[in-house]
């Protein structure tokens, strides 16, 4: 059963951190926005930035889950700028704070689940190498990080959605190649 008030203490946050940066929100700010007292907030939480790691954390959560599998690398990249296009001003407040490396922690962490999710459905039954697997995992995830964290870096001015689509146009067909040539290889090596 969903929680009331916790629900309306991250609501409230997100509103707030959309609207200021984060090291000038304070409890009394998220208390008077959503309408409780302060004992509410510590009832939930012990602090912001334990209520900010719940709220990025369960966004990872939602997102991979609602990606169980993947056919193309550009659904693996909109998915994991998703949250960040949605709320960028707060995402922009995050990533300049002192709490950047919750997100970060939790760009690796969506990267890594949707990549792999991709990686598994492009693979399918198809006898490949598991370290070629890994590579190819970790390759594509190194993609879909450095290109959000860019596009963060610098001020996400640019249209991050557009740029996505443009880039797998560029490289359409490189992760079936690659998945191609590693299971030529492990059939030629097989005695």
């Amino acid at each position: 059963m969903p929680n009331f008030t916790k629900n309306a203490i991250k609501e409230a946050f997100i509103k707030l951190l959309n609207e200021r940066p984060l090291k000038q929100i304070t409890v009394r700010d998220i208390v008077e926005e959503c309408g409780i007292n302060r004992n509410s907030f510590y009832y939930h939480f012990s602090d912001i930035p334990t209520l900010l790691e719940e709220i990025i954390m369960e966004e990872a959560r939602r997102i991979i889950a609602q990606y169980p599998s993947i056919d193309s690398i550009e659904t693996c990249l909109l998915a994991v700028v998703e949250f960040a296009h949605a709320n960028k001003r707060a995402i922009f407040h995050i990533y300049n704070s002192a709490n950047r490396n919750i997100y970060e922690q939790y760009l690796w962490q969506v990267c890594d689940e949707i990549v792999t999710a991709y990686a598994d459905t492009l693979a399918g039954d198809k006898l490949l190498r598991d370290s070629d697997r890994e590579l190819i995992i970790r390759y594509y995830k190194c993609v879909c990080y450095g290109l959000t964290s860019e596009w963060l870096r610098t001020g996400m001015h640019s249209d991050i959605k557009q740029d996505l689509h443009r880039i797998c146009e560029l490289k359409k067909g490189m992760a079936e190649e690659m998945i191609r040539r590693s299971c030529e290889d492990a059939a030629n090596s097989e005695p």
